[in-house]
């Protein structure tokens, strides 16, 4: 068995889950890095470098991509210590105008997929009787705001899956949490608006990436399940 710590993130672009892959590389950690597209997931890890991170492509919505990429990180890596579910997708749409075919898909990739995620994660740790679960939430885990029901209703329904996972799971030694990323993400998108709210008004990538570092060192006399995150500037 590997001394080293091993992590896997599914859901890893040029934000969010990159950034805590690249973290979790720096602690050490042998890291898999999971995306639908490889070749943008490969072109990442090329450009940024110096990390110790293994790309696997999967859909989380399909139970044998998931399944495939859990064994494949057991023979490559070993038996995950953390796993990051923090994939998900979103369609704008009012509920008048929402495409079925669309709200199945956003729910699929973003609840169904952290069961699918979750439980292959809590088999494997179960058996060692130790390890982290960490989900990725959203305002819109909170409460549903008009235009974003297909954004609602997964991360209403993943952080309910959380829950469940956390009461069943924590007395088998796994600690299951739930990041609540209460604004927006700085990226190219929104680095405008800096400019009209100040510095550090978008939640910076590596900063919610300690914060998930920080709840898998946890001591367990004293784990959190859920946890907010936003800026400063943030009004509540």
């Amino acid at each position: 068995m590997p001394s080293r710590e091993t992590a896997i993130v599914f859901g890893v672009g040029p934000g969010l889950g990159w950034a805590l892959a690249r973290r979790f590389a720096t602690e050490n950690m042998q890291v898999a890095a999971i995306a639908r597209d490889e070749t943008k997931l490969n072109s990442l890890i090329q450009s940024e470098g110096g990390h110790d991170i293994r790309p696997y492509a999967a859909d989380v919505s399909s139970g044998d991509d998931v399944l495939r990429v859990f064994d494949g990180v057991d023979r490559d890596l070993g038996e995950p210590d953390l796993v990051v579910f923090n994939a998900g997708a979103f369609q704008k749409a009012n509920v008048l105008d929402i495409d079925p075919a669309d709200f199945e898909r956003c729910w699929r990739i973003g609840c169904l997929g952290g069961l699918l995620v979750g439980q292959a994660a809590a088999r494997r740790m179960a058996k060692r009787g130790h390890g982290t679960i960490i989900f990725s939430g959203a305002t819109a885990a909170l409460r549903g705001s008009a235009g974003f029901a297909n954004l609602a209703v997964p991360k209403f329904g993943l952080r309910a899956l959380a829950q469940s996972m956390a009461r069943e799971l924590g007395q088998q030694g796994i600690h299951v949490g739930f990041v609540i990323i209460d604004g927006q993400i700085e990226s190219e998108r929104y680095r405008h608006l800096i400019d009209e709210r100040g510095e550090d008004s978008l939640l910076a990538p590596d900063a919610i990436a300690e914060t998930y570092l920080q709840l898998h060192r946890q001591p367990r006399s004293a784990w959190s399940h859920e946890i907010d995150v936003r800026p400063w500037s943030e009004k509540f």
